[in-house]
């Protein structure tokens, strides 16, 4: 008890006691801020969730708006506005879609939807523009998509209702932070959001005809050939691309699954003591990537014998009429793209891209999923208007250099078989596609001409 107070005297004589009297103030004080800001943050995080979700809301109501009306427009001029006001009303929905903290399979087929109404008007809009009426087939697939946006609409009203009366809450989707969705959520939250997606368990996307029709829809790998293969196949497969006696060491690095092409990775060890990372597709056993780390500090082989190589590396590969479009030179790396070649017409989604070290001319990359997703043969006998009449639809002032036929991605996945121009205007290179079916522009490239590459924009 002595001790006790002995010490207590000691403090107050040294001024220790106010000392720490202030000290836990101070720490108190520190306590109620971070409490506070950590109570600000989710109650922001809930706002935020809570205005995308009520935007989301009103985009889906103006979709089913858009949609209703696209369905009685009389004239081309009044439907390309009402459907270009639907395209947009879409995409924003989709947006919002994107912002709520729900992983993102569990509204998969939401996700499609949306995605698809927004595609499919902008295909329409384009149809009114031109003046085109809309089909009968056009009409009766507006009318299925109105259907499934009033499910989506009371099925969102219901959620709306669940969160004003408080019986579903963000803060339960995003506190168990990537735990999967079905253990996030409690039983309310689980049952609200099954039921948007149940709304949607029959929705498979629209088949119609049309320009674009088969790749709105169409979900499946074209050049991802061949059955399933297990992890001990594709490391045959991995040993046979980099060669046997190569390989000094080999370690698989797991199987990724959720890539968009699945695959089995592994790490290889060359001769060299370099690494080589390559990924071999479950589907098939197909090479989908291929990377060598090593330095190149000398560039001694020349553009023109670095294409060779990798041509000569290709057909090998078994990757035949490829054709070389655009590269990219970097730290005495040569990145090629090359893109399939049918009947002389330039297939630009079946892309392959090889890399190539300027020191020796070795192959030190391969990425083959533009090829893997997209390659097969095409019907390129639509073509119904000739060059000279897509011509007419040239900028009178472009000096053409040269002129052939190429099939062309889209953003919206879509493919447009197209005469290719390449010219001049005032010294700057373009490359103009003009559609072989309609005679449409359907895109307008520059060509950029630096030291280091060939490059469009």
């Amino acid at each position: 008890m002595n001790k006790l107070i002995d010490w207590k005297n000691r403090l107050k004589k040294g001024h220790m006691l106010s000392i720490i009297f202030v000290l836990f103030i101070i720490i108190a004080a520190l306590g109620i801020i971070l409490y506070k800001k950590q109570t600000e943050y989710r109650q922001a995080s809930e706002n935020n969730y809570n205005m995308a979700f009520y935007e989301l809301v009103e985009y889906v109501q103006n979709v089913e708006t858009y949609l209703a009306k696209s369905m009685i427009s009389s004239t081309p001029e009044h439907g390309a506005e009402t459907l270009t006001h639907l395209w947009r009303e879409a995409d924003l929905a989709q947006s919002y879609l994107s912002r709520l903290p729900i992983e993102s399979q569990e509204l998969e087929n939401t996700e499609k939807f949306l995605n698809q109404v927004s595609d499919y008007s902008y295909t329409l809009s384009r149809k009114n523009i031109y003046n085109e009426a809309l089909s009968e087939e056009d009409l009766k697939n507006l009318k299925d998509l109105h259907s499934y946006s009033i499910e989506l609409e009371n099925t969102l009203n219901q959620l709306s209702e669940d969160l004003n009366s408080g019986r579903l809450e963000w803060g339960e989707l995003t506190k168990k932070g990537d735990v999967a969705f079905a253990q996030q959520v409690d039983n309310i939250a689980k049952e609200s959001f099954s039921n948007l997606e149940e709304n949607f368990h029959e929705y498979s996307g629209l088949i119609y005809d049309g320009a674009f029709s088969e790749h709105l829809t169409n979900v499946e790998q074209k050049g991802l050939t061949g059955e399933d293969i297990e992890e001990d196949a594709a490391k045959q497969k991995a040993e046979e691309f980099i060669g046997n006696q190569n390989i000094k060491e080999i370690s698989n690095l797991g199987y990724s699954e959720n890539a968009t092409i699945p695959v089995y990775d592994f790490s290889i060890t060359n001769n060299q003591d370099e690494t080589i990372n390559i990924s071999i597709s479950k589907k098939g056993g197909h090479v989908v990537f291929m990377n060598t780390n090593r330095d190149v500090n000398t560039e001694v082989i020349s553009q023109e014998e670095a294409d060779e190589k990798a041509k000569e590396f290709l057909a090998e590969k078994g990757f035949e009429n490829m054709k070389e479009t655009y590269y990219l030179k970097q730290e005495g790396i040569v990145t090629i793209n090359y893109a399939y070649s049918q009947n002389d017409v330039v297939m630009y989604p079946d892309l392959i891209k090889v890399k190539v070290a300027l020191d020796n001319g070795e192959i030190l990359g391969i990425e083959t999923s533009g090829y893997l997703n997209n390659h097969t043969q095409r019907n390129i006998s639509n073509i119904k208007i000739t060059k000279e009449e897509a011509k007419k639809n040239l900028n009178q002032d472009i000096d053409i250099e040269s002129e052939g036929l190429a099939v062309i991605p889209t953003e919206w996945k879509t493919e447009i078989l197209c005469y290719e121009f390449k010219g001049k205007v005032e010294d700057r290179e373009f490359l103009v596609y003009i559609n072989c079916e309609n005679g449409r522009e359907e895109d307008v490239l520059i060509i950029t001409n630096t030291p280091n590459g060939t490059l469009t924009m």
